[in-house]
C-alpha cells in the first residue's frame, strides 16, 4: 500500500457512484418523468441531450475505474493472487459493464443520435428502447458490484 491508496480508493468509489447513480437516476427517475413532455419528439431530443452529457461522464468513469482498480490490485494486493474473491468478482462485473456500455455507445446510441438528427422518430424510439434495456441490465450489474465492493472485505 502507498500513500496514494486511500485517495485512489476514494476516487474509485466516487466514479462508481457517478456511473451507477447516473444510471439509477436515468432509469428510475428521469425515464418515468419524460412521458409528460409533449410533443413526443421533444422527449427524444431531451434523451439525446441527456445521453450526450451523461455518456461523457461514463467514459471518464470507465477510465478512472480501470486505472484506480488496477492500481489497487497490483499495488495494494500485489496482484490478483493477493486480492479477495470480491475483487475478482468486481473485476469481472466491471468488464461486463464496460463491454455493455461500449456496445451501447457505438451501436444503439450512435443510431439513436443519427435518427434524432434526421428526425426519424420511429427509429429513434426503437433505439431508445434498446438503450433502456442495456442501461437497465447495467444498472442491476452495477448495483451488485457496488454491494460487493462495500461488503466484500467482510466475506468469510
Amino acid at each position: 500500500m502507498t500513500e496514494f491508496s486511500p485517495f485512489l480508493l476514494g476516487l474509485h468509489a466516487v466514479f462508481a457512484v457517478i456511473w451507477v447513480g447516473g444510471m439509477f437516476f436515468a432509469y428510475q427517475v428521469l425515464r418515468p418523468s419524460v412521458p409528460a413532455i409533449e410533443p413526443p419528439p421533444e422527449r427524444l431530443k431531451l434523451w439525446n441531450r441527456v445521453f450526450e452529457k451523461f455518456f461523457f461522464w461514463v467514459w471518464i468513469s470507465v477510465i478512472v475505474l480501470l486505472v484506480t482498480g488496477y492500481w489497487q490490485v497490483f499495488t495494494d494486493f500485489g496482484g490478483f493472487g493477493g486480492a479477495g474473491l470480491h475483487i475478482h468478482w468486481m473485476h469481472g462485473t466491471g468488464w461486463v459493464m464496460i463491454a455493455l456500455f461500449v456496445y451501447l455507445f457505438f451501436k444503439p446510441y450512435a443510431r439513436f443520435r443519427a435518427a434524432v438528427g434526421e428526425e426519424n422518430w420511429d427509429a429513434a424510439r426503437q433505439d431508445l428502447e434498446r438503450i433502456r434495456m442495456i442501461v437497465g441490465t447495467n444498472l442491476i450489474i452495477g448495483l451488485i458490484t457496488v454491494a460487493m465492493g462495500a461488503t466484500g472485505r467482510l466475506w468469510p
